[in-house]
């Protein structure tokens, strides 16, 4: 569903490789934001980095927190979870939060 729209975040960043996306509950992101960063609590989305291969990373987004959080901001799911799926793929190349991601997300959202 996302795969043209993270193929073209790479491209824009001159990247190469891919990024995999997966969609889980809040149980199984949950686990995952306890293990490696260590905070007790189902999260939206996870970004992970991989220093080297085709695949730059993973992004895990729980399709739970995005419909709840979709609700309370007011928007669709699709457009709650493209928002997370450009935000981790952001994370994924580096990126940090800031000025310079949130300029970012604004750019690839119109994609």
């Amino acid at each position: 569903m996302y795969r043209e729209l993270v193929r073209r975040i790479v491209k824009g960043e001159k990247n190469r490789g891919r990024i995999d996306v997966t969609i889980v509950d809040d149980r199984t992101i949950h686990r995952l934001n306890k293990r490696f960063r260590h905070k007790d609590k189902p999260t939206d989305v996870l970004a992970f980095n991989y220093d080297a291969g085709p695949v730059l990373g993973d992004v895990i987004i729980s399709r739970p927190t995005t419909e709840r959080n979709a609700k309370r901001f007011g928007v669709t799911y699709r457009q709650e979870l493209k928002r997370l799926v450009i935000h981790g793929a952001l994370h994924v190349l580096g990126y940090d939060h800031g000025r310079r991601m949130s300029r970012a997300e604004k750019v690839y959202a119109q994609l």
